[in-house]
């Protein structure tokens, strides 16, 4: 049982809190050590039971999950996981609970995704966060105000590219970049793990946020300067030729590395097209995804970059590029965009 990670499910809905007990005991080193129908019960059963991990959902009575949160991480941090329906509102909420200090979202089981799909995901990302070091209260909102644009000459090349590829805790890493390149930097492609709808929502609040355009990928999108393309949930994406410039194509596809979007997919694609024309970026995130397509990329001429272990959340994906020799650079995350903003400058 030591080894076990203790976890307190917290959601008004007694059959997901069933589900999820049921379900969540099936897999090996995780225990459901309690329940819990809103925050009030919670926050009793956070200080008797000391769980490792919080799963939380941030529509329910008495006390929004939003306010919980705030309170949790300033007084009684723990990892929390989002589990959220795929409501508009809903993955608006599960963004704002990303910029609080939870590590993670995920979308309830729906027409969408089955309640077995859901249990290894959440299982999955139990383990993720259960590793992950939690940042301290109000760094992330603080991290927007202290950014500083970076600046950059003004270029008619259409042809360089910028890829990004993250998972757990990737949504602040991945903000804590964009927020720093300037209007005119590179057509960017990002691939966050996240599911369908709430990557709509994190377009729009990196939109808000940056300098650059920030938006959910659509099918055949051209990628140009001044823009970022970020993969839909549940769909591949990949860089095309179109024309003199590129353009994304956006399809549905076997999981890889049990991810859909991957970042492999993604990164390969800019290899075999942008070849030296491009710089590879991978942050925080656990699991392997993303390693061999920077190898590809670095092979092609593509400068590459990892996010260092000291200011990633969990040291997985850029510790398994930097083991098969994808790296070129390691950069704590506030020094990236400056690293990258650094090989266009002459252009």
């Amino acid at each position: 049982m030591s080894d076990e990670i203790k976890v307190l499910v917290v959601d008004d809905s007694a059959v997901v809190r069933k589900v999820f007990k049921e379900q969540l005991s099936r897999h090996k080193g995780i225990t459901v050590i309690g329940t819990a129908p809103d925050p009030y019960i919670a926050r009793e059963k956070i200080v008797r039971l000391k769980p490792d991990v919080i799963t939380l959902d941030i529509e329910m009575p008495r006390m929004d999950g939003i306010t919980f949160l705030k309170k949790l991480m300033k007084y009684y941090p723990l990892p929390v996981i989002i589990v959220s329906s795929l409501s508009t509102k809903g993955s608006h909420l599960a963004m704002e609970a990303l910029a609080i200090g939870a590590l993670e979202v995920m979308a309830k089981p729906n027409d969408a995704y089955s309640v077995g799909d859901v249990s290894v995901q959440l299982a999955e990302k139990i383990r993720a966060v259960h590793a992950a070091k939690l940042p301290r209260y109000g760094q992330q909102q603080n991290s927007t105000n202290q950014t500083k644009i970076i600046s950059m000459a003004p270029s008619k090349n259409v042809n360089r590219i910028i890829a990004i590829g993250a998972s757990t805790g990737g949504a602040e890493a991945i903000k804590n970049v964009l927020t720093q390149m300037p209007e005119n930097a590179p057509g960017t492609v990002v691939v966050q793990h996240m599911p369908a709808q709430f990557t709509t929502s994190f377009a729009e609040r990196l939109n808000k946020l940056c300098q650059m355009h920030v938006k959910e990928a659509e099918n055949g999108e051209p990628v140009t300067n001044g823009k970022v393309l970020i993969a839909p949930g549940n769909f591949h994406m990949l860089l095309k030729r179109k024309g003199a410039g590129y353009c994304v194509e956006v399809k549905t596809g076997p999981l890889v590395h049990y991810q859909r979007p991957a970042v492999d997919i993604l990164f390969r694609s800019v290899a075999r097209l942008a070849g030296a024309n491009a710089v590879g970026i991978i942050l925080t995130g656990m699991g392997k995804d993303g390693a061999e397509g920077l190898l590809e990329m670095k092979k092609a001429g593509a400068a590459t970059i990892a996010q260092d272990e000291k200011s990633s959340v969990v040291y997985g994906m850029p510790k398994e590029a930097r083991l098969i020799g994808a790296v070129d650079y390691v950069e704590n995350i506030h020094s990236i965009a400056g690293k990258t903003c650094s090989f266009f400058k002459q252009v």
